[in-house]
C-alpha cells in the first residue's frame, strides 16, 4: 500500500469527470487499498479517486471511530434523492475550510463491490451526505460549488495566497 497525493482546489484536475470501472481486477483492488491508506493518513471519512488524480469511478468511505469499517464503492450511482438537510462539510481537497451545504436527506444508490456484486442501499444522515459529496467529486464537482460565487472566489484567493507562501518557504 502507498499514500497518494491528494489534489487541492483550485487544481483543474479535480474538475475531470471520472470514467466507469470496466473490470474489477488486481489493479482496482490496489487503487482502493491505496485510497483507504491515504484517506486514513489524511484523517478523512471519504475519498474519491479523482481527488488522487485517478479518473475512475471509485469511492472509499469509513465513518467508524476506529477506522475499521471501510465501504468501497465501484461505479456508485444515485437513483433517488428525497428531502433536504443542511450539514457542515469539509473536504480533503479544500483543506481547513468548512461550510454549510444543503443536500438530499435520504438517498437510494447502487454500486459494485470488489467482488463484483451489485448492491443497492437506502441511506440517510452522515453516510448519505458523504456518498453525495464523493459522487460529486467523480462528476468534477466540489462542495464549494454549492456556495455563493463570492464565497468561492474569496476561498480561491485565500488558497492561492497560501500556496504562494508555501512555495516561498520551500
Amino acid at each position: 500500500m502507498s499514500i497518494l497525493e491528494v489534489l487541492h482546489f483550485p487544481d483543474e484536475r479535480l474538475r475531470i469527470k471520472a470514467l466507469p470501472v470496466e473490470k474489477i481486477n488486481a489493479d482496482i483492488k490496489k487503487i482502493t487499498s491505496d485510497m483507504l491508506e491515504t484517506m486514513y493518513d489524511e484523517n478523512g471519512i471519504g475519498l474519491a479517486a479523482t481527488q488522487v488524480n485517478i479518473q475512475k469511478r471509485i469511492v472509499v468511505i469509513d465513518l467508524s471511530e476506529e477506522k475499521t469499517e471501510p465501504l468501497i464503492l465501484i461505479n456508485p450511482e444515485i437513483t433517488k434523492l428525497e428531502g433536504k438537510e443542511t450539514m457542515r462539510e469539509g473536504c480533503l481537497s479544500v483543506p481547513d475550510y468548512y461550510d454549510t451545504v444543503e443536500r438530499a436527506e435520504n438517498i437510494v444508490f447502487n454500486y459494485k463491490t470488489l467482488e463484483d456484486e451489485l448492491v443497492t442501499l437506502e441511506i440517510d444522515g452522515l453516510l448519505a451526505v458523504c456518498v453525495q459529496h464523493e459522487i460529486d467529486h467523480l462528476d468534477g464537482k466540489l462542495f464549494i460549488d454549492y456556495l455563493s460565487p463570492l464565497k468561492r472566489q474569496r476561498l480561491k484567493k485565500k488558497l492561492e495566497k497560501l500556496e504562494k507562501l508555501d512555495n516561498k518557504i520551500l
